[in-house]
């Protein structure tokens, strides 16, 4: 019997690897001589560097760059090997990096993302992974491509800054001093939003409020990115506003694809190529894989989803072990999880559940390979 764990993380409680460190040890507490491997998964938010450094053996590099309010801060990424990193948009221009009271999309910049890019092809990088997830920005990404030699000039034909209240100064787009290196680059943008550009649904409108925009401030910046929208339209040709997931990361999403020919990828999808999840399947009779709460959304470019889609075009059943389960839940069977077992044992406060996440795990662990033993013992009479 051969077991492969692919969980995502707990948040708060129980890392990716936790969780397969518990399916080991309960699994061969029932199958002594099983075999048990483990991968590190994420969906392109948060931690999918650090979990795809951890399935490769990766390097962590840091860079100094600008946050996103121009302070100085050491941001890092991923190295995979000569030719490959991973980075997180967020480690340089993330919500998180900006305190409260200071959250306005006016003010804030993509300038260090650009940064982290410029530094990963200075140093050789030609096939680069980008999660654009948990951004304090609404600056359409003219910042990132400013660190990169773009240019983006008002009506005096004086450089912008490069932030959100700047894209309504925008006049023309000067990429003659852009980078050369991103001609010889490869860059995927993990991405799980379909927002366009611009509208009701797009990067202002959709992330707006989050980042620390009044309704009014969201109608300025809005009008800002319907002028970049304009431009980019009048200069290269593409509406943006016809492209899914134009408006992710504050209009990075267009940035990306337009100045640097990012291509956009489900972010579960990527990081399951980054960590070669398919030849793990190799001669796996089970795979084991969860999250902490699982929903309706959970078909919609998460980990369950990602992981289970892979198992059922490769045959091998995929079951999952979950903090909670929610409105439809029950939808991820379509997806290749044939069976899903909650860790929570009985009536409890959140907070214990959340304090007892790694009994509750384990014995949920011993639950579902129990149930397998009798299972194949059905199966056998």
């Amino acid at each position: 019997m051969k077991f492969l764990f692919a969980s995502d993380s707990f948040k708060g409680t129980l890392s990716s690897q936790k969780t397969a460190e518990l399916l080991t040890q309960s699994a061969r507490e029932i199958f002594p001589d099983c075999q048990c491997d483990s991968i590190t998964v994420a969906d392109g938010g948060e931690g999918t560097t650090d979990a795809v450094l951890a399935a490769t053996n990766g390097e962590k590099i840091s860079v100094q760059v600008h946050g996103p309010l121009w302070e100085n801060i050491t941001s890092n990424y991923g190295m995979l090997d000569e030719n490959r990193a991973v980075m997180e948009m967020a480690a340089a221009s993330g919500l998180p990096l900006v305190p409260e009271e200071k959250r306005d999309p006016r003010y804030t910049t993509s300038y260090g993302t650009g940064e982290m890019i410029a530094d990963a092809l200075r140093r050789g990088f030609r096939d680069i992974s980008i999660a654009i997830g948990g951004s304090a920005t609404n600056d359409g990404g003219i910042g990132c491509i400013r660190a990169l030699g773009g240019k983006f000039l008002d009506e005096n034909n004086q450089e912008l800054k490069g932030c959100g209240e700047d894209l309504m100064k925008i006049r023309k787009i000067d990429l003659s001093g852009l980078d050369p290196l991103i001609k010889e680059c490869k860059f995927t943008v993990m991405c799980d939003v379909t927002n366009p550009l611009c509208g009701k649904d797009g990067a202002t409108y959709t992330f707006g409020r989050q980042k620390g925009a009044t309704p009014e401030i969201q109608n300025d910046l809005e009008a800002g990115m319907c002028n970049y929208r304009d431009i980019i339209k009048e200069q290269f040709g593409l509406d943006m506003d016809q492209i899914a997931g134009a408006g992710a990361a504050g209009g990075l999403g267009t940035a990306l694809m337009v100045f640097l020919n990012g291509t956009l990828k489900s972010g579960i999808e990527t990081v399951l190529d980054l960590v070669d999840f398919d030849e793990h399947l190799k001669d796996v009779d089970i795979v084991v894989t969860g999250e902490g709460a699982t929903d309706w959304q959970s078909v919609f470019g998460k980990v369950m989803q990602g992981v289970g889609v892979h198992c059922k075009d490769h045959h091998i059943p995929a079951v999952a072990i979950v903090g909670s389960m929610g409105k439809g839940a029950e939808d991820i069977y379509a997806y290749g999880i044939e069976s899903i077992i909650t860790t929570v044992n009985g009536i409890m406060p959140l907070s214990d559940a959340l304090e007892h996440a790694e009994d509750l795990y384990l014995g949920a662990a011993r639950r579902l390979f129990k149930l397998l033993k009798a299972g194949m013992q059905i199966s056998k009479a």
